[in-house]
């Protein structure tokens, strides 16, 4: 038996996407899939929405989550992370981390025998983007449609990019000079049929966009680095101009937490094209549909 795994969502075919994105729609299953069992959700990183969202979703399905963290277990330095790996498939249906270096995703998953799912790492984050075209979805059809991300080429941003593009939208990305996607990024866009439009002016990249995305400028662990990204991202707020310059009925997206301010101005996350609780919501269901695709096919 082949087990699925979800370090990025293009680890999901079109199709996969689609049909996790109907299940994240849909109340929990009738039948739990996870009735007397346990999930393992390993946390590096602190987290708000990750740990209630999944602990909330396995419950929803049935099943008791148990959340660890790395002074616990001491992934890679106190034992290898392969043996972590090969213990825990024996106590869990299914493994979670969110972490800050991706390849310990990548050696958890090559040694256990149960799905694990990337909850965050510097590459990506696939649960978020779930979350994200989930919301996008409730607004209509996304073919055609163009997204727009305004700031750094985040984890966040490339999952998204990746996930908008298999869903059949266009993808504009407004990033200043050094912040944005490096050409490996651009060609795993391209193998997925978009053309992606890169360019150095916010409004320019948001002109007639159903939805406008961004992130914060320095991530958990650029603390150090704040006051140069400060000065970089100089004009790059997502703003009440910016979001003049966006469709008619566009709405405003932030993984959150928010900057006000910095990022984006209060009068646009809080404002009423914005959809940041929607969004923040829309974790749980979206996790929860992932996990009662990838515990079926395990199942199997």
């Amino acid at each position: 038996m082949t087990v699925r795994h979800l370090l990025e969502i293009d680890d999901l075919s079109p199709a996969e996407l689609e049909e996790v994105l109907r299940r994240a729609a849909e109340p929990p299953p009738a039948v739990p899939p996870l009735a007397g069992r346990t999930v393992g959700l390993y946390f590096e990183k602190p987290s708000l929405r990750t740990r209630h969202s999944c602990e909330v979703a396995v419950v929803q399905l049935g099943g008791h989550p148990v959340t660890f963290r790395r002074d616990e277990v001491g992934a890679g330095e106190r034992e290898p992370v392969g043996d972590i790996a090969r213990v825990l498939s024996g106590y869990h249906a299914a493994l979670g981390g969110r972490v800050y270096d991706h390849a310990l995703l990548e050696e958890l998953a090559a040694a256990a025998t149960v799905p694990v799912v990337n909850l965050l790492s510097d590459r990506g984050h696939p649960c978020q983007a779930l979350a994200d075209l989930l919301t996008m979805r409730q607004l209509g059809d996304l073919s055609g449609a163009t997204m727009a991300w305004v700031g750094d080429f985040t984890n966040v941003a490339r999952s998204l990019a990746l996930g908008a593009t298999m869903l059949g939208m266009k993808v504009r990305l407004a990033c200043p000079p050094g912040y944005g996607p490096d050409d490996a990024d651009l060609d795993r866009l391209r193998a997925l049929g978009a053309e992606p439009v890169v360019s150095a002016r916010p409004q320019e990249a948001v002109a007639g966009a159903a939805v406008v995305h961004t992130d914060v400028w320095a991530s958990m662990g650029q603390e150090a680095e704040a006051e140069q990204r400060l000065r970089a991202f100089e004009g790059f707020q997502v703003d009440d101009r910016v979001m003049a310059a966006a469709a008619p009925d566009a709405v405003f997206m932030h993984c959150l937490p928010a900057h006000r301010g910095e990022e984006v101005a209060a009068s646009v996350v809080d404002g009423p094209q914005s959809r940041v609780i929607a969004q923040a919501h829309n974790r749980l269901h979206s996790f929860r549909g992932l996990l009662a695709w990838l515990i079926e096919k395990a199942d199997r």
